[in-house]
């Protein structure tokens, strides 16, 4: 029932203005806004989708047609889209994207390599300098994004590279990790060498003595059949070609991390200075911004929810009325439950794209139990002597359903519907890590920028949208429910 609802939702977004993709940290946001702007103002209208998640929803997306261009760089390429591969070499690395319909720009002027870095105060106090100098200091404690917790050049490898013999060593979120650093509660972390925290942050970036990361050169990647859907668009990218070398990189990021200023107006303003073009940046008011949040978060909890209620009502009538194979249905709604939230929403991706209809087919599965189970518990507990009495009328099945089991059951139906419905409002914030948009854009934002007020701007209406939900659920069930039967089940209150 849900198929015909997502085919809709899958519009492939390669119709229609060129979609360029971003990761979910400042700089990769700043190039996907330059990229996008350039395009543009050349006459190849394009459009961002802005803080994607990680490398293989970017990579995917590319390859799969829900993005046509993004900026990449040459060591992600090597050690984790390519690993295994031998790709050494420049020639290597561009066959290896020929293969794969992508082309590549020449690189972008500078090298984003990953880096160790600690507060400078506590470094200079324990007289460190260089990784290796981190061996005889057992007693740090290390946290590292958890794409270089497993990537090829990351912590693996480079703890067994130098002998690192630390086992206080956790993963978390990129941006969270800086505040772990300043904190106190870290003392070890990972960087990209344009950070602009490494300066705001005044930290000590330790030197790769060994040499043991590769160099992260960026470029952009782009499908090979953009070629032809948009003549000249090499060119146009070629641009970009050693325009911005690392302190200008690392400027542009303190910019927005630092001073507050929008990625789209910092990318403008260096489209300006290095290439002399002029560009239109509009920057949407919050009022705008929260009423098309709003409609894209009530756009994926209705579609979802609506098809959840169309599934799940059935399947718990179908437990309720064949009681072995309820067990079998209930098992397997609770099962899908305990998968993690992110594992669903990624999932999907190969199916049915970047974006509304993965997050719509993962908050629809997440939904499923409280509905089928309320519609089972309801049903489940109709007192027998009324389904006796109907049997004595000569009600046939479908109607004693349809006449007294589904109306005494009612209440048990609507809250599980009103409780798969708050779950919903949550969980949709987590669409907007795979371009699904909604209330959790900018929860994501505020995350990055450590900015509380963008992190209420998604999370309160989130809270109020759900209590909404509830309210709403509430006055349904008033109506629908015979005042009798709430009474009842009320005791009387």
């Amino acid at each position: 029932m849900i198929a015909p609802i997502l085919l809709l939702c899958a519009v492939p977004w390669s119709q229609g203005p060129i979609q360029v993709g971003s990761k979910g940290f400042t700089e990769s946001v700043i190039l996907g806004e330059v990229v996008a702007q350039l395009l543009t103002v050349e006459g190849m209208p394009a459009e961002h989708r802005a803080q994607l998640g990680g490398t293989r929803i970017l990579w995917d997306g590319l390859v799969a047609g829900e993005l046509d261009v993004y900026v990449e760089y040459t060591g992600t390429l090597r050690e984790e889209i390519f690993a295994g591969r031998p790709v050494a070499s420049d020639a290597a690395l561009a066959a290896a994207l020929r293969d794969a319909g992508v082309r590549a720009s020449r690189p972008l002027g500078f090298d984003n390599t990953y880096a160790l870095g600690m507060l400078a105060s506590f470094a200079a106090e324990r007289g460190i300098t260089r990784i290796s100098d981190l061996v005889g200091n057992r007693d740090l404690a290390f946290g590292f994004s958890n794409e270089f917790m497993e990537r090829d050049d990351g912590w693996p490898s480079l703890s067994a590279r130098y002998g690192l013999p630390h086992t206080n060593v956790t993963g978390l979120d990129h941006d969270l990790a800086y505040r772990g650093l300043a904190a106190g509660d870290l003392h070890v972390i990972d960087l990209y060498a344009t950070d602009a925290k490494i300066r705001t942050l005044a930290l000590r970036v330790l030197t790769d003595d060994l040499e043991h990361f590769p160099p992260y050169a960026a470029l952009v990647l782009w499908r090979a059949d953009l070629e032809q859907r948009t003549p000249g668009i090499e060119a146009v990218l070629a641009r970009l070609e050693g325009r911005i070398d690392e302190p200008r990189m690392s400027a542009m990021n303190a910019r927005v991390e630092a001073d507050g200023e929008s990625e789209a107006a910092v990318a403008a303003a260096f489209l300006r200075a290095e290439l002399g073009l002029r560009t239109r940046v509009r920057e949407e008011r919050r009022a705008a911004r929260l009423l098309r949040l709003t409609g894209e978060h009530l756009f994926l909890v209705g579609v979802s929810l609506a098809a959840a209620i169309l599934v799940g009502i059935p399947l718990g009538v179908l437990a309720a009325l064949r009681r072995r194979l309820g067990r079998g249905v209930l098992g397997v709604v609770g099962v899908v439950q305990t998968i993690p939230a992110l594992v669903l929403f990624v999932v999907f991706i190969p199916y049915l794209g970047i974006g509304r209809a993965s997050t719509i087919a993962a908050l629809f599965l997440y939904t499923l139990l409280p509905i089928v189970r309320g519609t089972y518990a309801g049903l489940a507990g109709v007192p027998r002597e009324l389904v006796e009495s109907a049997i004595a009328l000569g009600l046939s099945r479908s109607a004693r359903l349809r006449l007294v089991e589904l109306p005494m059951a009612m209440r048990s139906i609507l809250a599980g519907i009103q409780t798969a419905a708050v779950i919903d409002v949550g969980l949709a914030t987590l669409g907007a890590i795979i371009g699904a948009g909604g209330y959790g854009q900018p929860i994501l934002t505020g995350i990055r920028l450590n900015d509380p007020a963008l992190l209420l701007e998604g999370a309160v209406p989130a809270a109020v949208l759900a209590l909404l939900v509830q309210a709403l659920f509430e006055w349904i069930e008033r109506r629908v429910v015979p005042r009798g039967l709430r009474l009842e089940t009320e005791g009387l209150d």
